[in-house]
C-alpha cells in the first residue's frame, strides 16, 4: 500500500502498525511524536494502530538545544525555548 511519511511517498505492507513502520526506518518511539492524519498519537496506540492506504504520516523529533554557558552537568534544566522540532528523516522512501 502507499501512505505519506513527512510528505514523501512510501510502499509499506497492508496492515503495518505505526510501532513496525518506527522500527523499520529505525526510529526510537520514545524519542518522537508521531501524527496520522492530522491526528497525535499516545505512544501507547504505536503498536495497536495500523495504518491504511493513503496514510498521512507525520514523524517528529525532538532536538535539544541550549546557550552557549551550559556545561553540560545534570544541575540544568532545558526549558522550552531550548526544544526545537524536527521531521524525522525516512529511510527507503518510494
Amino acid at each position: 500500500m502507499k501512505i505519506q511519511v513527512n510528505g514523501e511517498g512510501r510502499t509499506a505492507n497492508a496492515g503495518v502498525t505505526v510501532a513496525e513502520l518506527l522500527r523499520e526506518l529505525d526510529i526510537r518511539p520514545d524519542r518522537v511524536a508521531v501524527e496520522v492524519n492530522t491526528e497525535v498519537l499516545n505512544r501507547h496506540e504505536f503498536e495497536r494502530r495500523g495504518l491504511c492506504e493513503g496514510d498521512h504520516v507525520e514523524i517528529i523529533s525532538f532536538i535539544g538545544g541550549g546557550s552557549e554557558q551550559f556545561d553540560g552537568s545534570m544541575s540544568h534544566w532545558v526549558d522550552e525555548s531550548m526544544l526545537r522540532y524536527a521531521p524525522c528523516k525516512t529511510i527507503g522512501s518510494s
